[in-house]
């Protein structure tokens, strides 16, 4: 009997399974399982910001001094940087990414400023203009999704133009430099597609004090006048990169 119900039941199901290959019903395809969201690649991109700092200037030998009375000048420059970033960031935890980058800028950050000479009716202008950044960093950024928090440091370099001179032709003198620093910073940055992501960054670069070569271009006061220069740079930027992945599409 029992026999006799299984072989019916079995029969009725090939039947069933036969009708529904004739109608053309498939399975169901199981879906594709998608990847969680990474940070893991190389990218390159680009970025543009404003810039504000401070440059200290104190005259070692008094020959400003003796021309203006003034033996030290205190310049707070401001103005815009224009440049681009390329790195790499591995994540090698749920939350947690390590990159490096290397960025470049180019702009003008400066200021003139007027300084009286008391000797004779005459007026002296001192400009300070920094055109040239990059930096060489490391980050470590706390991710969730596609958003993620990070901060970086490492070395940067400087490039500055120093400019002074007065109404009546008395000094004309120049200098340039290109300095050695360091360089800390904090940023956010979304991944609004997977290859794209945007970002807002602040860096400070501090690059000490040193002495720099004021020259005298005129020969009328026929000394060179070595300057200490002491500056900071602070600079916020807004960013796009570009990521080059491999394997599947995130």
């Amino acid at each position: 009997m029992k026999a006799t119900v299984l072989g019916g039941a079995a029969a009725s199901l090939l039947t069933i399974s036969a009708f529904a290959a004739d109608l053309g019903v498939r399975p169901a395809p199981l879906q594709p399982v998608i990847p969680p969201f990474t940070w893991t690649s190389c990218y390159a991109g680009v970025h543009a910001g404003g810039g504000w700092g401070k440059k200290e200037l104190t005259d070692t030998i008094g020959i400003f001094n003796s021309i203006t009375s003034y033996s030290s000048v205190s310049d707070d420059v401001s103005g815009y940087m224009l440049g681009g970033q390329i790195g790499c960031n591995y994540q090698f935890a749920p939350t947690w990414v390590a990159g490096i980058e290397g960025a470049a800028s180019g702009g003008n950050i400066s200021k003139t400023v007027t300084i009286p000479i008391p000797i004779v009716p005459d007026t002296a202008s001192f400009r300070s203009t920094t055109d040239f950044l990059a930096s060489v960093t490391g980050r470590i950024g706390y991710a969730w999704d596609r958003w993620m928090l990070y901060g970086k440091g490492g070395v940067a370099l400087v490039g500055d133009r120093y400019h002074t001179d007065d109404v009546n032709g008395l000094f004309f003198f120049d200098a340039s430099e290109n300095r050695i620093g360091w360089t800390a910073g904090a940023g956010v940055e979304w991944a609004f597609t997977p290859e794209w992501s945007v970002k807002l960054e602040y860096d400070y670069y501090g690059f000490g004090t040193r002495s720099l070569l004021f020259i005298d271009s005129t020969g009328i006061t026929g000394v060179n006048a070595p300057v200490n220069i002491h500056q900071t740079i602070q600079l916020v930027t807004l960013g796009v990169n570009f990521h080059a992945r491999s394997g599947p599409d995130w």
